[in-house]
């Protein structure tokens, strides 16, 4: 993406983080979230990629501790720490697809498209091949690898419709934006 003149400081870093985080403790559909799009979104337009990954890493984090905790407490002895590394893995690929089809490339909404759905599909296939390895519900044969990508594939849809959503709603307001900004500028100028 061409250089915004929007600024990302650190108080619109914690928002993104702490609207992620909320975002997902909220009722709506399985895998149906911001966390990947913001990963594609932080690629794209931070200054620094140190701030791509911290915004959906943290808020990613953040969210799993209080929805480990709060809403799935019985499945774990005490309070619970621990996170699934198939998923950060799945939004770490994410976030470097990201960096390689976004991050210098003129706006265009066909290869924020490409790269949404190249990043759902990675994680999907990263995701359910981590459900499926070691695990007691799946055979470890390839028709229990099989098993697991066709038990996935519902949240493969909700999440590839979440990935489109916020894209668009990060993508086209930053856009929405920056357009804003050039327009009162040129009106300034022209003053």
């Amino acid at each position: 993406m061409p250089e915004s003149k929007l600024r990302f400081h650190l108080p619109v870093l914690l928002v993104l983080i702490f609207l992620a985080a909320a975002s997902r403790l909220l009722p709506h559909w399985p895998n149906f979230g911001p966390i990947g799009a913001m990963a594609l979104f932080g690629a794209a337009t931070f200054p620094r990629k140190w701030m791509a990954a911290v915004v959906p890493f943290v808020a990613l984090y953040l969210s799993d501790v209080a929805l480990n905790n709060l809403f799935y407490s019985q499945y774990y002895e005490g309070f619970y720490w621990g996170f699934n590394y198939w998923v950060y893995l799945g939004f770490g690929l994410t976030l470097l697809l990201g960096f390689g089809l976004l991050r210098h490339f003129p706006f265009s909404w066909a290869r924020i498209g490409g790269a949404t759905l190249s990043a759902t599909l990675v994680f999907f296939l990263l995701t359910n091949f981590g459900s499926w390895l070691g695990s007691p519900f799946y055979p470890q044969t390839g028709a229990g690898l099989i098993a697991a990508f066709a038990a996935g594939l519902p949240f493969l849809l909700s999440s590839f419709a979440g990935n489109i959503f916020f894209v668009g709603v990060l993508f086209g307001g930053t856009r929405y934006l920056a357009e804003d900004t050039r327009l009162v500028e040129a009106k300034e100028r022209a003053q």
